[in-house]
């Protein structure tokens, strides 16, 4: 083996091939890395673009300095309710560099220019003269009437003072994501706000069991519907849910409780709007973005960065540490990292060489982007956590950078929601595969920390399904009283169970459940369009469900926090490989041992069978610390959880006999 291969090649001879590639991925991160650190005198000082841009104060001249990169317009204008909306008293100078700039002295606008002042540009470029809302602005409204957006000055008399510190994850403490979106958060028909959530939804992810929140839809976007992923204003937290000062309020409480707060950020691509966001804004479509065709994405109708130009880098780093420095987030979940890695972005790509990886079709710059944000970050705090939603698989996307990596802490499991939809659609539960399903759930490098999901957002929009509502379907509506007795009902509660337990105990480091997914929310989301006559029956989260006794809804919210502490207190995912110790086609059982825990699922339609005998390591007694068919998680009481199972030794072999119960999932502890 060539000495000079870096250690992700050194690990995997699969990537020998293109061993000079990856080489060269790192000394592109390197070269612009010390691009930047010789022009600004640091990473930090790069990302750093807000303390020049929008609204600053000069201590020593007393009075506000506004600045806007555009470097192809010919002539900008401030105006807002500081100059009684006069389109052409406020005229900006270029500077020469293409940065527009205006100085408003104390003096004449310390009564003019107020904390909430309304403002926006008026741009003259090759597409004529618009009105726009300026790049830097740090809270945008939307007027009531007209629809139209406008910024906001926002500069509180006294400014939010954070009192409790970020928490940090344990050595070995696995990751337990509760993704949310505030708007939708509520159950009342409307848009929720982070108040509500702090006051309302806090108490219920604590009492879960989950050590993290990640916020969806955090940075402003104009349409609603969007669930936050067309962003037009990159500093801006959304006012849908309220102002600044309450999102950081609601992030100071998660710490408080002991939490970590990720954010979902969305670099992948940004509006196509011309009244909002950054497209066509000096009058061209290379100013952020790539120009012509190369800068649309084709399926998601928005515009791609150009992340190779200096002034596109500076913005979005310096939008990485913003969050960071200005929120206090203690990490981000990268959206559509795939997407931004391949001029392809990984459309009918089935990525079976390594060439795919590092020499075809990948866009070199975006790499380098994610290798320098995930470096700032944990300069800023190295114990910041980046997330990268990545489904092509790349090599080294959780390495070290210098190990020839990409730099990401974890990756998510995206495989995995599609193969459990995808088996519940195409395939009777009789001819489920539990080779299949072993390995799909294990099919992965165990030092690459992977969170394990078997649905998120993603599965529960309008055009698909939940879990629960593709187990239960209509059934939901009618059968979900305890004093019911349906069948469909009962095969759903039981797969749900066994589903979620079966992918957090084998599929990743981490896990990430969806709000309202733990007690198996029916039917889907659906934002107020059109085409549902701006309604908001579908884009809440119906808590009183859960909260009802004499429904079925809250067994599956019981099971799901007893999953969770068993996760916590065993320290399943954060531990060795599982060994597979038995896998039983004709009976559709699996068995396997992880952290000295014994895991039973018993896939079957219908076979019950006593004095079933499995094999196991350790010789002693064993008792059952969970079982997906207790009576108090809507099972049927089928394994008596209060007898020990004793093991006995044949052929220098270690068994035991339990009652393999189908549709049931139970977990065995040797008795110290």
């Amino acid at each position: 083996m060539n000495s000079y291969h870096m250690k992700i090649v050194e690990k995997d001879s699969w990537l020998e091939p293109v061993a000079n590639a990856v080489t060269e991925r790192y000394h592109r991160f390197k070269g612009r890395l010390n691009q930047i650190e010789a022009n600004f005198g640091s990473l930090k000082a790069f990302a750093s673009s807000n303390e020049v841009f929008g609204f600053n104060y000069d201590k020593i001249r007393k009075g506000w300095w506004f600045r806007e990169w555009a470097p192809a317009a010919s002539n900008i204008f401030l105006f807002g309710d500081f100059n009684n909306w006069d389109k052409s008293a406020n005229q900006l100078i270029n500077n020469g560099r293409g940065i527009w700039e205006i100085f408003l002295d104390d003096a004449t606008y310390s009564k003019k220019l107020v904390h909430q002042s309304l403002v926006k540009l008026v741009v003259h470029g090759s597409m004529g003269v618009n009105e726009r809302i300026p790049i830097y602005i740090k809270r945008v409204l939307q007027n009531d009437n007209t629809k139209d957006f406008c910024g906001q000055f926002w500069n509180p008399e006294k400014p939010y003072k954070f009192k409790h510190k970020s928490p940090k994850l344990q050595t070995n403490e696995p990751l337990l994501i509760y993704e949310s979106h505030i708007g939708m958060a509520q159950e009342t028909e409307g848009v929720g706000t982070y108040k509500e959530f702090k006051d309302n939804i806090l108490p219920k992810i604590i009492k879960a069991g989950y050590n993290a929140v990640q916020f969806m839809a955090i940075a402003e976007h104009p349409y609603y519907g969007s669930f936050g992923y067309h962003v037009s204003n990159f500093f801006a937290a959304s006012s849908r849910f309220g102002t600044p000062e309450e999102l950081k309020e609601l992030v100071d409480e998660v710490h408080k409780l002991g939490l970590i707060v990720i954010m979902d950020i969305v670099h992948s691509h940004t509006v196509k709007n011309t009244n909002e966001g950054l497209n066509l804004f000096d009058g061209t479509d290379y100013q952020y973005t790539h120009p012509g065709d190369r800068g649309e994405h084709p399926l998601w109708d928005s515009k791609l960065f150009n992340y190779g130009k200096e002034e596109v880098l500076q913005f979005l780093l310096s939008n990485i540490r913003y969050w960071l420095d200005e929120y206090q987030f203690d990490g981000y979940r990268f959206d559509g990292v795939t997407s931004m890695m391949y001029f392809h972005h990984g459309n009918g790509v089935d990525f079976n060489t390594p060439e795919q990886f590092f020499t075809e079709g990948v866009e070199f710059d975006a790499i380098t982007y994610l290798q320098l944000a995930n470096t700032l970050m944990h300069q800023i705090n190295k114990n910041s956590i980046s997330i990268a939603e990545e489904v092509s698989g790349m090599p080294g996307l959780c390495n070290a950078i210098e190990d020839g990596g990409i730099g990401f802490d974890y990756r998510l499991g995206m495989g995995l929601p599609d193969f459990w939809i995808k088996l519940l659609k195409d395939q009777p539960d009789e001819n489920w595969n539990i080779h299949e399903m072993y390995s799909t759930m294990t099919n992965r490098h165990f030092d690459i920390k992977t969170i394990a999901y078997a649905e998120s957002h993603d599965q529960a929009l309008v055009g698909d399904k939940t879990i629960a509502f593709r187990l239960m379907d209509k059934e939901m509506y009618f059968s979900m009283a305890k004093d019911q007795q349906n069948m469909i009902v009962d095969r759903g509660i039981a797969l749900h169970k066994m589903i979620r337990l079966f992918t957090i105990t084998l599929g990743g480091e981490g896990w990430l459940n969806f709000m309202g997914n733990e007690f198996g929310h029916p039917e889907w989301i659906d934002f107020p369009r059109l085409g549902n006559d701006w309604s908001y029956q579908h884009a809440r989260r119906q808590w009183s469900l859960v909260e009802k006794d004499y429904l079925k809804y809250h067994w599956l919210s019981d099971f799901d926090r007893a999953m969770i502490k068993l996760i916590k207190d065993f320290n399943i995912i954060c531990s060795m490989p599982p060994w597979l110790m038995q896998a039983d086609e004709g009976n559709k059982t699996l068995v396997f041992e992880r952290n000295n825990l014994i895991f039973i699922f018993n896939w079957h339609t219908s076979n019950a069978i006593p004095g079933y005998e499995i094999q196991v390591k350790q010789t002693g007694d064993y008792n059952v610390v969970l079982s997906s068919d207790d009576k108090s998680f809507g099972g049927f009481g089928r394994i008596d959880t209060a007898i020990h199972y004793p093991t006995y030794e044949r052929d220098g072999l270690v068994f035991m006999k339990i009652y393999n119960v189908n549709r049931t999932a139970f977990v065995l502890r040797k008795i110290e």
